[in-house]
Parts: C-alpha cells; sequence; structure tokens
C-alpha cells in the first residue's frame, strides 16, 4: 500500500449549535438533569451534560462528540425521570445482522455469548466490530458493564498537551479526542512492553502520520486525477463507491478499494461502500491508521507494530508503510523527513529514539 503523494489540506471544521434535550418529568428517583450537552462547547474529564434524557459524564477532552454515540461520554443514568432497572434475566434478543442497534442495547450471539452495543451501529457483527461491541455479562447493568478493550482514559503515553506540541499546526478535523477513542480498536498499541517501547512506538507512529499529512493537515489527497485508479476491478466485490471513490484519506492515507474492505471488515465499519467516513469522521480516521499499523505488513516484512515492540527500529516502521519508493536508497529525503519527526516526538517525549531509524 504505497501511497506518499502530495496533498491539499481540508479544513473541516464542524461548527455546533447547542442542543435542547427533552427531559422526563422529574421524580424524586432520579437525578435532575445537567445543563444541555452543547456541540460547540469544550468538555474536560469529570464535566458533565444531560443528552436525550440522560446525564453523562466526560471521560477526557471533547468537543462535537455526541453523547450516546462516543465512547468519550460515560452515561450517568436517566435524569428528570424514573431510572432504568437493570436487566432482572438472560432474555436478551438474540442478534439480527443489519438490524440497527442503539448504545445500550444488549443481544444472544450465535455463540450463546451476550454482548452490549457501546455504539449506534447497523447490525455489525459482535465478534468482529470491538468498537462497537463488547462483552456482556448477562444480568447486569448496561451501564455499568466493564468492556473488554476499553480506550486509556488517562494512560495513553501522549498527553494532549505534548500532542498539541507535536502538531501546532494540525487540522481541527484531526483531534486528541478522536486518536484517544480509536485506540480501544487496537488496545496494544502504544501499551504493549516498558515504558520506552509504549512512547517510542507512539511517537514513530505519529511521526509517520506526521509525513502522510503534512503535520496533521491534510485530509485527502491533493492529486485528483490519481483518483480513477484505486479501483482494482478484478476484486469479486468491485468498486461500488465508484471508479475514483477509493483515493487516499486520514492519517496514514488508506487508498485503493482492497484496502478499504478489509480495514471496513476488521473495524466493523462500511467502508467498501461508503469510504467517505474516513474524511467525515476523526475516530475513523484515526482507526483506518492504526488498523495498518497493527495489522498490514505492506511492503516491509512485519507490521510496524511488530517492528516497534520487537525491538526492530523505527527504520521498518518506514519500510512496512513506503518501503516500495522510499527504503533501499530510493528516496532518502522522504526517509530522512520521517526519522527527523520521529527523534522529534521522541524527544517531546523524553525517551530515546533506539536504532536502527533507516531503512
Amino acid at each position: 500500500m504505497s501511497r506518499i503523494r502530495a496533498v491539499a489540506a481540508i479544513a473541516t471544521i464542524v461548527v455546533g449549535a447547542a442542543l435542547t434535550v427533552a427531559v422526563a418529568t422529574t421524580s424524586a428517583s432520579a437525578a435532575a438533569c445537567a445543563t444541555p450537552w452543547s456541540a460547540s462547547a469544550v468538555y474536560t474529564g469529570g464535566m458533565t451534560a444531560s443528552h436525550n434524557g440522560h446525564n453523562w459524564s466526560a471521560k477526557w477532552w471533547t468537543q462535537n462528540e455526541t453523547p450516546g454515540s462516543a465512547q468519550v461520554w460515560a452515561d450517568q443514568g436517566v435524569c428528570g425521570g424514573g431510572t432504568t432497572p437493570p436487566p432482572s434475566s438472560c432474555n436478551h434478543p438474540a442478534w439480527v445482522r443489519g438490524q440497527f442497534y442503539a448504545a445500550g442495547s444488549v443481544v444472544k450471539y450465535t455463540d450463546g455469548k451476550y454482548y452490549i452495543a457501546e455504539h449506534d451501529n447497523p447490525g455489525y457483527d459482535p465478534t468482529i466490530s470491538t468498537w462497537y461491541w463488547d462483552p456482556y455479562t448477562c444480568g447486569t447493568s448496561p451501564t455499568t458493564t466493564t468492556t473488554s478493550n476499553p480506550p486509556s482514559t488517562g494512560g495513553f503515553v501522549v498527553s494532549e498537551a505534548q500532542f498539541q506540541q507535536m502538531f501546532p499546526n494540525r487540522n481541527a478535523f484531526y483531534t486528541y479526542s478522536g486518536l484517544k477513542a480509536a485506540l480501544s480498536a487496537y488496545p496494544g498499541f502504544a501499551n504493549t512492553g516498558s515504558d520506552t517501547v509504549k512512547k517510542q512506538e507512539a511517537a514513530a507512529f505519529l511521526a509517520n502520520v506526521n509525513h502522510e499529512t503534512g503535520g496533521l493537515v491534510h485530509i485527502v489527497e491533493q492529486n485528483q486525477a490519481n483518483y480513477p485508479h484505486y479501483c482494482d476491478a478484478s476484486q469479486p466485490y468491485g468498486c461500488p463507491a465508484g471508479q475514483a471513490a477509493y483515493y487516499g484519506r486520514g492519517p496514514i492515507q488508506l487508498s485503493w478499494n482492497f484496502n478499504y474492505k478489509a480495514a471496513g471488515d476488521a473495524l466493523g465499519l462500511p467502508l467498501l461502500t461508503n469510504p467517505w467516513l474516513v474524511q467525515n469522521d476523526a475516530s475513523v480516521a484515526w482507526r483506518t491508521g492504526l488498523w495498518y499499523w497493527n495489522t498490514q505488513n505492506g511492503p516491509g516484512t512485519m507490521t510496524p507494530h511488530n517492528a516497534m515492540v520487537g525491538g526492530h527500529g523505527f527504520g521498518q516502521t518506514i519500510r512496512s508503510i513506503n518501503g516500495a519508493l522510499e527504503c533501499d536508497g530510493r528516496n532518502p529525503a522522504q526517509v530522512q523527513s520521517r526519522v527527523d519527526a520521529y527523534q522529534r516526538f521522541t524527544s517531546i517525549l523524553g525517551v530515546s529514539p533506539g536504532a536502527n531509524l533507516y531503512c
């Protein structure tokens, strides 16, 4: 998936308006509703807001992420009316492929186990889409279920301040909260090995992302003349979104119909039919980058994740991402750009860059 290309900045600035929330009649058994959630407001960890008759508590910094559909929000229960009792028995309905499920829905899968929807979804497979579904212990309250792969609420090795320092001119589309929300898809990322290795992996990923996007400025590929060339018509599923729909998008510049298909299948997202999700949803964009980083060898011999946790060095991550065009002396200036960013980011995180920086 060699895709290093010049890309243009497309500023995606979402202007939100305050939403008025209809709440149920107040009763003595429910908490009072907090101030209604506003898409334009900034919330930090511990702040509360009400939405759709529930109070919600922010786990970390967020803006324009709707309570009930973003993992940054923790449901504090019904407000202004009666509370919702936990299920008393294991009588949850069977999961049905293609049926819409709202966040909090509990289903019984074909393996006999129960799963809870962490986000609204159109019937994705609970055993494949760990972003949308988590295992559920029958008889517990959906609002207190512990997820199997929760995002780090304070343990991610890159703080928001460090993220801002790394990308001072970033596009507003690439949010820190979107990155943190995406971490649950691959819990081993920047969370394997020693603290040094964790920080080195985070720096390596962000350094490659920095190079691919011009410092988190570019969302989509600039050269539109390339757009029709990323449809491999030999694939049995073809290009249902259109011949020119699979151009580079997101932090790793995901491209080609087969990569959108593979990433979508892995993440439980309809990326083959709706590749525009990658350029319209920051969390989806970050997840596609993490998908490639954690699961794809590319032109290399190992995934970038394995290169870092296995001690093979930053150079092998370059080879896995764009080695066919940059490694073995092909484009030393591009390699140096990645290495410079990696060294700068490891310095911000306070760790050594390690050996084997070049490919």
